[in-house]
């Protein structure tokens, strides 16, 4: 009996780990795509995303640092908060999502852009930026700290998770139409919504 429930837990720790394992694999190329998004569509071509992204954009924007350093700063309220209602494992997978998009941001800066043609960045751009985030939060994660907000709050309302998301940005985006001007605000817009969409399919498609 007692070598039963040995190989029980055994086989059950394994489990656990080879649960967490995968998921962290999966976060790890959801929070690639979203570094790729940023830095070979997005930041150079003055294209925001929302969230504390896109706000981490408009501060590397305004002080020459790196966006990646804004990412982790502007993130950590969030994050106890969402240890406080989500969990541990939610903290620690969500922690390693940001150091990887942090990591990749900063690899990834010396690259140039992929292309300047506005349409393919609001399409190309937003798809892989949506992709990365809905792969990072239907596996357990987020980048972002608005997107912990629309977690707890859909869980509590008939509104999805990207409409939240959508709701929280229009500020930001407004704002970025003083700091990158009018026709980029609107590409930003246009990006988020392919984004948003993108989101929205990713964490609900089996």
């Amino acid at each position: 009996m007692y070598w039963t429930r040995v190989r029980f837990y055994s086989n059950f720790t394994r489990a656990v780990d080879m649960s967490f394992i995968k998921r962290s694999c999966f976060i790890f190329c959801g929070a690639l795509l979203v570094a790729i998004s940023l830095q070979l569509f997005l930041v150079k071509n003055y294209v925001i995303d929302g969230g504390i992204i896109g706000i981490s954009i408009i501060l590397s924007h305004i002080t020459h640092q790196e966006v990646g350093l804004f990412l982790l700063l502007l993130n950590t309220p969030f994050f106890i908060l969402a240890y406080s209602y989500l969990g541990r494992r939610f903290l620690m997978l969500s922690l390693f999502a940001i150091l990887v998009l942090s990591m990749g941001t900063f690899l990834l800066e010396p690259i140039p852009v992929i292309t300047n043609n506005p349409i393919l960045v609001i399409i190309l751009g937003g798809f892989c930026l949506g992709l990365g985030v809905g792969i990072t939060i239907r596996f357990g994660a987020c980048l972002d700290g608005t997107e912990v907000l629309a977690i707890l709050f859909s869980k509590r309302s008939p509104f999805s998770i990207g409409q939240y998301v959508l709701l929280f940005n229009l500020f930001i985006f407004g704002c970025s139409i003083f700091i990158f001007g009018l026709y980029e605000a609107i590409y930003s817009l246009a990006t988020f919504f392919v984004a948003y969409k993108t989101i929205d399919f990713s964490i609900q498609v089996h």
